[in-house]
């Protein structure tokens, strides 16, 4: 598995789902199905059966949210929906399920609505960073100026804080842990110097001890939005980006980069163009599930999967 091979497709079509590992499987939450209305379903992936199974529906339909994995459980948190009259609604939801049991319970909401933000744990803490600005319900991603509200959820807590803000306000970041601190990766947002939206290849960093924002001493090899991020290697410090928006549009490169040195390597090109996809590791393989093709309206239940050498 030296090249992205496909593996079964999903049960259905769905673009920004949640995605997470527990055990030896993948789990997707929601996400947005044909015309982009969200779903609550959920699926199950086993690798040795390459098989996709149903799980019990999210209490909530929402596309746009982010999993954390807490003691065994997911946390499915934020992410939105779009109304009758076209217009999204941010969620500041919080529901937590139990793959043991195959069961949800409700969790603390946040303090504000995020949708499409990054998402990272850190010694037991669950972070939000930013997503689609709450104004952008009426306007809609191209003149969405991003937002730079973050907040966490201390571990063992019930209740949701605010932190510093991101000196970069944005959505679409993805969000790692390395060196004690907090890290968005990309992004984008409505920047009125180019009269459009622009992404981002910035990598800003939170540090819990000091409740302070600092610029990564290196950027992403390219800007990227809408991409995928996770952490691999012997001891985490292998961070996987695949896909996203990069200028003008969608594209199928993939990459990793040694979070201590920022020193990068392409990987395999995906078959296709792809954004706004779930991306997860397992077992040292690589997945890239579901999401946008590469005109940008089409929702696609392809999963393709990727052997990196040192997961």
């Amino acid at each position: 598995m030296n090249t992205w091979t496909d593996v079964a497709p999903l049960k259905h079509i769905r673009s920004h789902p949640a995605t997470a590992v527990v055990g030896d499987r993948i789990y997707v939450f929601g996400g947005g199905g044909p015309r982009f209305v969200s779903l609550n379903t959920v699926e199950v992936y086993d690798p040795a059966a390459d098989r996709w199974d149903a799980a019990a529906p999210m209490p909530t339909l929402r596309s746009g949210a982010v999993a954390a994995v807490l003691d065994g459980r997911i946390w499915v948190i934020g992410g939105g929906y779009r109304k009758d009259d076209g217009k999204f609604r941010f969620l500041p939801t919080t529901e937590i399920y139990d793959p043991a049991a195959d069961r949800w319970e409700a969790g603390p909401d946040m303090t504000q609505p995020h949708d499409y933000p990054a998402m990272a744990v850190l010694d037991g803490a669950v972070y939000i960073l930013g997503g689609h600005h709450p104004d952008a319900t009426e306007g809609g991603p191209s003149s969405d100026p991003g937002f730079d509200y973050c907040e966490r959820l201390p571990a063992g807590a019930d209740r949701w804080e605010a932190i510093a803000p991101m000196p970069t306000p944005r959505f679409a970041p993805t969000g790692v842990t390395w060196g004690g601190r907090v890290w968005a990766i990309g992004g984008c947002a409505y920047q009125a110097d180019v009269d459009g939206v622009r992404d981002f290849d910035r990598i800003e960093r939170f540090d819990p001890a000091s409740g302070a924002w600092d610029d990564a001493p290196f950027a992403m090899p390219w800007p990227a939005a809408a991409h995928g991020s996770v952490q691999g290697g012997p001891d985490g410090r292998t961070v996987y980006v695949v896909g996203g928006y990069s200028g003008p549009g969608i594209h199928d490169r993939a990459t990793a980069f040694d979070a201590e040195t920022g020193a990068a390597h392409d990987l395999p090109t995906l078959e296709a163009p792809r954004a706004a996809m779930g991306v997860a590791l397992l077992d040292g393989v690589l997945y890239a599930v579901g999401g946008w093709k590469g005109d940008g309206r089409t929702v696609t239940d392809r999963v393709e999967a990727l052997r990196v050498d040192d997961a």
